[in-house]
């Protein structure tokens, strides 16, 4: 018996919402779903990705790249220009932890609910 799993969803627990929605909707492009409330908002791509940002009472930030309160996992984003994406994100209101491990190949950041994301050029995949 073999089955596909295709992954349609992602979705990241946060303190609020629509503030988290709103960040990465404006880092993206990506379409906000009209069902988006206190407790849960959400982003869609033209291929039908959906990212998902859930209210969790008591949410603590993961500490990267101290593991007291783990990342368990982060999301990478191809950029033409490192420089220029790096402005924008820090604009929206990112964070540029000091710990860099990628050199000039890649750039970590947190999002205003503490989720460490990467930017890289090209599709190269972030190990981290």
């Amino acid at each position: 018996m073999s089955s596909k799993m295709s992954l349609t969803a992602i979705t990241l627990d946060c303190p609020d919402p629509r503030k988290l929605s709103a960040f990465y909707q404006q880092a993206t492009g990506l379409e906000p779903v009209p069902e988006s409330d206190d407790d849960f908002a959400g982003l869609t791509s033209e291929d039908g990705l959906f990212i998902g940002f859930q209210r969790v009472e008591g949410y603590q930030a993961p500490r990267w790249p101290d593991q007291s309160v783990p990342q368990q996992f982060h999301l990478d984003f191809a950029v033409d220009d490192l420089d220029e994406a790096e402005g924008l994100m820090l604009e929206l209101g990112a964070a540029k932890p000091e710990f860099q491990p990628g050199g000039d190949r890649w750039r970590v950041f947190t999002d205003p609910a503490g989720h460490p994301f990467c930017l890289v050029t090209s599709n190269r995949p972030v190990a981290g």
